[in-house]
């Protein structure tokens, strides 16, 4: 029987459209060289794990493109500006909990983002807890974050269905031992239609 729903936020309930924010700052070369340098740089992951200090990452991405270390610094400056809240979060937790569920989160999120956009997560006084990886320094899909979201609150991951926009996160869900849907764009609705219809078959 399915008690739970966990949401992955980033991609799923808010809308992070740093692509968008590139591409109105900069030339198509500065574009692609800061876009290596953070968000294709594998030290990105550093931020979601909270161990380093924001200066300390963002010296990781100057280093990958030093010649473009102002660009570098003026994207983190704004970094505020990148995550909005989809217009549906609210609505699908509280539908779901009317419903009889209880609604977590877990995310791979930096403390840096809630500070400079904390609107961008006013859906989560809705939710009954959850988890960011920048507080437990351990991050999606590494099994250990979906054992500290279960201990936490007491959940059994065979009665909880997980969604992410990440695949590699998904498959790890499903060897947890959780439900899982693939978020591919489809709105919240829709994804409620699908969360639903989930449940029942393990009713």
């Amino acid at each position: 029987m399915i008690k739970n729903i966990v949401f992955d936020i980033g991609g799923v309930l808010t809308e992070f459209t740093w692509d968008k924010m590139m591409s109105s700052l900069f030339d198509s070369e500065t574009e692609k060289a800061v876009t290596d340098a953070m968000w294709g740089n594998p030290d990105w992951t550093e931020f979601d794990r909270g161990i380093l200090s924001d200066e300390e990452v963002l010296q990781l991405f100057i280093k990958k493109s030093p010649q473009y270390e102002n660009a570098i610094r003026t994207v983190f400056s704004r970094l505020g500006e990148i995550p909005h809240k989809k217009e549906g979060a609210i609505p699908i937790i509280e539908t779901l909990k009317a419903d009889g569920y209880k609604v977590y989160y877990l995310s791979n999120y930096f403390e840096y983002l809630m500070h400079v956009a904390p609107q961008a997560l006013d859906f989560i006084p809705h939710t009954d807890g959850g988890v960011f990886s920048c507080y437990e320094h351990v991050v999606k899909p590494n099994h250990e974050i979906f054992a500290v979201l279960c201990e936490r609150y007491g959940l059994k991951a065979e009665e909880c269905i997980f969604t992410d926009d990440s695949l590699k996160n998904i498959e790890s869900a499903e060897k947890f031992g959780m439900k899982t849907i693939l978020y591919e764009n489809q709105n919240l609705e829709k994804l409620l239609e699908e969360i639903k219809a989930l449940a029942e078959r393990y009713k």
